[in-house]
């Protein structure tokens, strides 16, 4: 029997199915975050689960010894929000930027975005750009 694929796993989904979830004025900007992503990650998009758009990806060994696929980096567009995935404990970790940033939520890995109109770009950009260094140093 064929082994399970996990349900974190890329895919060769096409992207931009996963793009035209966001519908309206969300997907201009599902396309600009998708194009800071790879400027910032310097990697080709790949989706991962069905619904996330990944950049890079690491393997690294959980405190029970599992090994678990991840994109350095990812978001995955939306109809109501965008969802970023960032590094744990953003939010307590580098609060400077979310000063900066504009309206947004968070949880200990997310960043949540309703939209973009008055988000500060170069704090979006140094988010991803210090979740890429502290995965490459956490994780390789």
């Amino acid at each position: 029997m064929a082994e399970k694929q996990p349900a974190m796993s890329p895919s060769d989904l096409p992207v931009a199915g996963v793009l035209d979830r966001a519908t309206g004025p969300r997907r201009a900007e599902a396309d600009e975050l998708l194009a800071l992503h790879a400027e910032v990650s310097g990697e080709t998009p790949v989706v991962w689960a069905g619904r996330i758009i990944g950049f890079g990806e690491v393997v690294y060994r959980t405190d029970a010894g599992r090994e678990v696929r991840v994109p350095r980096l990812a978001f995955a567009p939306g109809a109501a929000r965008h969802t970023l995935y960032l590094s744990e404990d953003f939010a307590e970790r580098w609060p400077e930027l979310l000063e900066r940033l504009g309206k947004y939520r968070s949880s200990k890995v997310c960043l949540y975005l309703t939209r973009l109109a008055g988000v500060d770009r170069a704090a979006l950009r140094e988010l991803l750009e210090r979740t890429l260094a502290d995965t490459r140093e956490r994780l390789g």
